[in-house]
């Protein structure tokens, strides 16, 4: 923090008054299930973006990004627009155009932040850049708007005007996590259970492949138009349905041979998958540490096999984990097409996978990987500095 506030005070020549600070997250079950209307079971890391600012009342915008060594400057008294020499910015920049859209006008502001959330390995750096971000927003300006109601203006800067068409799920544990514990999150209603995680017995560790992709690739977005036809397709037989989550898994085994294959693949994994989550929830509760490591490890393999996001990179990292004693359950976590995988391990048996995915991993694929573990951890927090 303390080089943070050097950096503030080179860039601008005072003291910064604002703190923010937003974490990343890692999603335990529920793949590809957000845009459906699904539902998902994120925690928030122990790894977070901050963000120190001082207001202005010009209505001029500083920003400043430590990790990129990179500066903008705009006014808010002008239109907003994407910046492709600084990509960055645009996260920021997104937000304070959903507010001022939504008829809040931020002042200006000088700012400097950065994180230490993995960028582009699926632990939605960009959703704590853009939480980070609101919640200082809100606290800086006296802004009335609920936690909840900040996700969605989130989700929306990242939807509209970064044009990557994301659910809300990361947004929302950015903002509501809590400690030693996954959120349930029904992503249509936004109705959500706090669902503690049995610090006590397991610890999670995400397995960073170092293989980078990215998340506005037509991959994603052709993956969700396959969702949505078939929907289209299925309402013929089930009228009522506006989403796959409204399609139970008995109905969808007797509608599904209508489908075209690749359709069918892309919506069973969504429709079996709303399901292990709802398993998964009552296994965490119950503690029932079998039910925990299938449902990981059939997670994985529809995402693998049905949905294709997976690849070999992230398919090497989950069966190095599982052959590791004490290892309950692993999957890729994320979009997909590269990023991270996520294992929850028995306390104590972390440094043991460690050990076995630096040995083996680079063998497999010429890849140096990272680990981290972690536990359930806050969600984004803003205060005034003294």
């Amino acid at each position: 923090m303390q080089d943070l506030e050097r950096r503030f005070f080179e860039a601008f020549g005072k003291a910064s008054s604002f703190r923010a600070a937003a974490p990343g997250r890692v999603n335990l079950i529920g793949e590809h299930t957000d845009y459906n209307d699904g539902y998902v079971l994120p925690v928030a890391i122990q790894f977070s973006v901050t963000v120190l600012a001082s207001p202005r009342t010009d209505g001029r915008v500083n920003l400043v990004s430590a990790d990129f060594d990179s500066r903008v400057s705009f006014s808010l008294d002008e239109p907003l627009i994407r910046d492709a020499s600084a990509g960055w910015s645009d996260y920021p920049k997104g937000v304070m155009s959903e507010f001022l859209q939504a008829g809040l006008r931020p002042c200006g502001m000088d700012a400097v932040y950065r994180g230490d959330v993995p960028i582009a390995s699926g632990l939605s750096s960009s959703a704590a850049v853009e939480t980070a971000f609101a919640v200082l927003i809100r606290r800086m300006n006296g802004f009335a708007i609920g936690d909840t109601d900040l996700a969605r203006l989130c989700q929306a800067a990242e939807n509209r005007f970064v044009g990557m068409n994301c659910g809300i799920m990361d947004q929302f544990i950015s903002a509501l996590g809590q400690a030693n514990a996954a959120l349930f999150l029904d992503c249509r209603s936004l109705g959500y259970e706090i669902v503690p995680f049995p610090s006590d017995l397991y610890d999670v560790v995400i397995l960073n492949t170092r293989k980078k992709r990215e998340l506005t690739g037509s991959e994603y977005n052709e993956r969700r138009s396959q969702c949505e036809e078939g929907v289209r397709l299925l309402s013929g037989a089930l009228p009522g349905i506006r989403a796959l989550r409204d399609v139970s898994t008995a109905e969808f085994e007797r509608h599904a041979p209508g489908l075209p294959e690749t359709v069918r693949r892309r919506c069973r994994h969504v429709v079996e998958e709303d399901q292990r989550v709802l398993d998964f929830v009552t296994a965490l509760r119950s503690r029932d540490e079998a039910s925990i490591g299938r449902l990981l490890l059939e997670s994985h393999a529809s995402l693998r096999d049905l949905y294709e996001v997976s690849c070999p990179e992230l398919d090497a990292m989950v069966d190095i984990a599982m052959s590791v004693p004490g290892t309950v359950g692993a999957r890729m976590t994320g979009a997909g097409f590269g990023g991270c995988a996520v294992a929850v391990v028995r306390r104590g048996t972390g440094k043991a996978l460690a050990e076995a995915v630096l040995e083996e991993y680079p063998k497999r694929t010429g890849l140096c990987p990272e680990l981290y573990e972690t536990r359930p951890s806050e969600g984004a927090r803003a205060e005034k500095l003294e």
